[in-house]
C-alpha cells in the first residue's frame, strides 16, 4: 500500500440546495486566463525593454537582474492560465488555488499599499521640485498627482480585484457547484484550504531559491555577512531543500513540518536583522553586479541606506509569522 501520500478525506455531501454558479465559474475562469495572458505579455516586453537599454546605455544593463521578473511573470502566465481553465470547466482543485491565489493577491496588496505609504512619500520628497543641471523639475501639484494615481491603482488592481474574486471562489454555492460537477475528491481535499495555502507558499519558493545563484549570483544574508559565489549558491540549495522537505511534512499535517518553518524563518529572520544592522541594502545590489548607474538612483532615493532594510525585514516577515500561527491548530495532536 503506498504511504507517500496522505489519506484523502471522502468527497464531502453535495447541498441538496444550491445555486449552480457554473456561468460564474465560466466568467471568472476567462477573466483569470485573461490576466495570465497580461502576465504573459510582460515577460518579453521585460526583454524588450532590457535589450533598449543595453543598446542606448550598456553600463546600465543589467541581464540577470530582469530575471526574476520574468520568472514570475512566467510562471504566473502559466499557472492563471492553466486555473482559468479549471474553473471553465468547474474543477474542485481550480477552484481551492484560486481561492488561495486570491487570498495572496489580496494580502500581498494590502501589505504593499501600506508600504508604499511610507515609500513613495519619501521618493516623491527627493525628486527636485526646481530643474537643476540634467534633471528637469517636479512641480509639488504633479507630486501629488503621482501619488494619488499609484494609490488609486494599488487599491483597485490589489485590493478591489482580488476581493472580487476571493469573494466568488470563497461562496458555498461555487463549492458546491465544483463538487457536483466534480464528484471525486483529489490531490487539494487532502488537507484544509488554509495549510495548503501555505504549502502552495512554500513550492512556490523552492524553484526561486534554486534559481537565485543564476538570477542573484548567490548572494544571501547570513549573520553579518554575505555569502557569495559556491558559498551562497549551497545555501540557497539548502533553503531550498529546507521550504520543500517542509511543504511536504506540512502537507501531510505533520507538526514536525510546522516547527521546522517557524524555527527556519526565525533563524533566518534574525540572519537577516544582524546582517542589516551591519550593512545596507546597496552592498547587495554592488555584489549581484548591478550597474553603478543604478545603485546610484537607488541611493538618491534613500529608502535602503542605513538600517532600513532591516526594518522592512522585520515588517515583511510579521504577515508570515502570524499566518504560520493561524494555521497551527491544525497540526495540534498530530505525529
Amino acid at each position: 500500500m503506498n504511504d507517500s501520500l496522505p489519506p484523502i478525506a471522502p468527497a464531502e455531501p453535495i447541498a441538496t440546495a444550491f445555486k449552480d454558479r457554473s456561468t460564474g465559474l465560466m466568467v471568472f475562469g476567462i477573466l483569470t486566463i485573461m490576466l495570465g495572458s497580461l502576465c504573459g505579455l510582460f515577460v518579453p516586453l521585460i526583454l524588450f525593454a532590457q535589450l533598449a537599454l543595453a543598446r542606448a546605455n550598456p553600463a546600465a544593463a543589467n541581464a540577470s537582474a530582469m530575471l526574476p521578473a520574468m520568472a514570475i511573470y512566467g510562471g504566473l502566465a502559466v499557472a492563471l492560465i492553466w486555473l482559468g481553465i479549471g474553473s471553465i470547466r468547474a474543477r474542485r482543485w481550480a477552484r481551492a488555488l484560486l481561492l488561495i491565489f486570491s487570498w495572496s493577491w489580496l494580502g500581498i496588496g494590502v501589505f504593499v499599499l501600506v508600504a508604499m505609504m511610507f515609500i513613495m512619500p519619501k521618493v516623491l520628497a527627493n525628486m527636485p521640485t526646481a530643474a537643476t543641471a540634467g534633471q528637469p523639475a517636479m512641480p509639488a501639484a504633479v507630486k501629488a498627482m503621482v501619488m494619488l494615481f499609484q494609490f488609486l491603482f494599488l487599491g483597485v488592481f490589489f485590493v478591489v480585484v482580488p476581493a472580487v474574486w476571493v469573494f466568488f471562489y470563497k461562496s458555498r454555492h461555487v463549492k458546491a457547484t465544483c463538487e457536483a460537477h466534480d464528484n471525486v475528491a483529489c490531490w487539494t481535499d487532502a488537507c484544509p484550504l488554509p495549510v495548503l495555502g501555505l504549502c502552495a507558499w512554500l513550492a512556490f519558493s523552492v524553484p526561486m531559491m534554486v534559481l537565485m545563484p543564476v538570477m542573484g549570483h548567490g548572494v544571501m544574508p547570513f549573520f553579518g555577512i554575505f555569502l557569495t559565489g559556491v558559498p551562497g549558491a549551497l545555501f540557497c540549495l539548502l533553503v531550498a531543500a529546507i521550504w520543500g522537505y517542509g511543504a511536504w511534512l506540512v502537507y501531510h499535517l505533520k507538526s514536525q513540518g510546522w516547527w521546522l518553518i517557524l524555527v527556519a524563518l526565525a533563524v533566518f529572520l534574525v540572519s537577516g536583522l544582524v546582517t542589516f544592522a551591519r550593512h545596507d541594502m546597496l552592498e547587495i545590489y554592488q555584489l549581484m553586479g548591478f550597474p553603478q548607474a543604478q545603485i546610484d538612483q537607488i541611493q538618491k532615493t534613500g529608502l535602503l541606506t542605513g538600517n532600513r532594510m532591516g526594518w522592512f525585514t522585520a515588517f515583511s516577515a510579521v504577515p508570515f509569522l502570524g499566518y504560520l500561527l493561524f494555521v497551527r491548530k491544525y497540526f495540534r495532536g498530530r505525529g
